[in-house]
């Protein structure tokens, strides 16, 4: 699915693109030599290259915000590993997906450690390291957000 959305996108933007290069040719080549501006060629063919440009830039960051994966909700996010960049005492700083997202902890976790999402609770992250994940026991008040 993701395939056929990229291939849409990529589909539209060429098309969108060479749109608005024939518009500003028109515009430069018919236009304007009737209100007496004229623009040689070469700044038209600048013109259009700085456009393209421009043009491929928005492209590359529109199939970049395509490709990432959406979230429907945060509980999505439960099971998933991510790194503690400030230290959790109890709580601190996780980065998920190149965003920073503040995390609560049950016992203190140093900065860039490997912790894995076992609840959400508001718009904060309930983490444990890995290897308490095997270890069952847990805290109520962090397990309660599951």
């Amino acid at each position: 699915m993701a395939v056929l959305k990229n291939k849409g996108y990529t589909i539209y933007s060429v098309l969108t693109s060479l749109l608005w290069e024939a518009i500003l040719a028109v515009v430069v080549l018919r236009l304007l030599p009737k209100y007496g501006v004229n623009i040689p060629l070469w700044a038209l063919i600048v013109l259009m290259a700085l456009f393209g440009a421009y043009e491929y830039m928005s492209y590359r960051l529109g199939k970049r915000a395509l490709d990432r994966m959406p979230l429907v909700s945060l509980e999505v996010l439960i099971g998933t590993k991510c790194k503690t960049i400030t230290p959790l005492n109890p709580r601190g700083y996780v980065r998920i997906g190149g965003e920073l997202w503040r995390a609560k902890a049950e016992s203190d976790i140093a900065a860039d450690e490997e912790v894995t999402v076992i609840g959400v609770e508001r718009m904060t992250f309930l983490v444990r390291p890995p290897d308490n994940n095997r270890n069952k026991k847990s805290n109520p008040e962090l397990s309660s957000g599951q």
